[in-house]
């Protein structure tokens, strides 16, 4: 049977920078917070070895695209590891795409995420999810947090998450139609890596900010002016490394308010923060034999 995958939006409820490495990684506090909006993906498997993907935005149909390097990268650890026949291992993956590229609501990662969860299963490669994320590193610092789909304090380059429980809230989230990318932030000259590392009971009794926003917004006037609009509102900031501004309200309406003050060319959405992502949500009642998995990795 065909289902169509979600493949949610996520933002950074806070992001700090609190050293880089001898690699130039960064480390990272962040609070990851999934949206109930986001790409959906059908994926249907085959084998023919080959690893197809179609979209209405031919643009991305490259080997450098996240959703193809994910099921690469799977395909290479199941080789390793013996767990089938690889060489036949194949999939047509077709992409409905929502999450605007360069927002900072992790688009290209949650894609790899669903991609690596899904095939994982109708290939029978058999990982477990930490497997999973442990692998995922190599396509980007925010999969591993989507694969494993909860609400979390994410610590190190990605790898180190927190799960937590934080009351559902409703975001408006507002995209300027600016494409930002992630490699070019972090290598700013003006990003300052001091921020002091916090225990986590400290981070979330603090206020919540962002490290890059000022970069951002001094970058990009026009974000600079809908942080400064929204923020007469609700508490306001920038997610990720990205363009897109989100406003945090306790209730739809609330956000739907101030949704319709804006003029009626700005792009965006209203979405609740869910603690569960959709891909989760969804993917665990259709397997749940997944969810007693035990790794096979010696």
């Amino acid at each position: 049977m065909t289902y169509i995958w979600p493949s949610p939006a996520k933002i950074n409820l806070f992001l700090y920078v609190t050293g880089v490495r001898s690699d130039n990684y960064h480390y990272i506090q962040s609070l990851f917070q999934f949206l109930n909006y986001g790409d959906t993906l059908k994926i249907i498997v085959n084998n023919t070895g080959n690893i197809e993907l179609f979209t209405a935005k031919k643009l991305i149909l490259t080997t450098e695209n996240t959703i193809i390097r994910a099921a690469k990268l799977l395909k290479s650890k199941a080789l390793l590891y013996a767990k089938t026949n690889c060489n036949t291992l194949g999939a047509r993956i077709f992409l409905n795409k929502k999450i605007p590229m360069g927002s900072g609501l992790g688009g290209g990662s949650s894609n790899a995420a669903t991609v690596l969860i899904v095939l994982n299963e109708l290939w029978k490669t058999q990982f477990t999810l930490e497997e999973l994320a442990k692998f995922s590193l190599k396509i980007g610092s925010d999969v591993p947090a989507f694969i494993m789909g909860k609400t979390s304090i994410v610590e190190g380059i990605g790898e180190i998450l927190h799960p937590i429980q934080r009351k559902e809230k409703w975001y408006l989230v507002v995209y300027p139609k600016i494409h930002i990318l992630t490699k070019s932030i972090f290598s700013n000259s003006l990003l300052k890596s001091t921020s002091q590392k916090k225990p986590i009971k400290l981070l979330l009794k603090s206020r919540f900010s962002n490290d890059f926003e000022d970069i951002v917004s001094n970058k990009f006037k026009k974000i600079k002016t809908l942080l400064s609009v929204l923020s007469l509102y609700a508490p306001t900031r920038i997610t990720g490394t990205g363009s897109c501004v989100f406003s945090e309200f306790d209730d739809k309406t609330s956000a739907q308010k101030i949704f319709s003050l804006l003029p009626q060319n700005v792009k965006g959405f209203i979405a609740k923060g869910v603690n569960t992502s959709s891909l989760h949500q969804v993917f665990y009642k259709r397997n749940t034999h997944i969810l007693n998995s035990k790794s096979i990795l010696k």
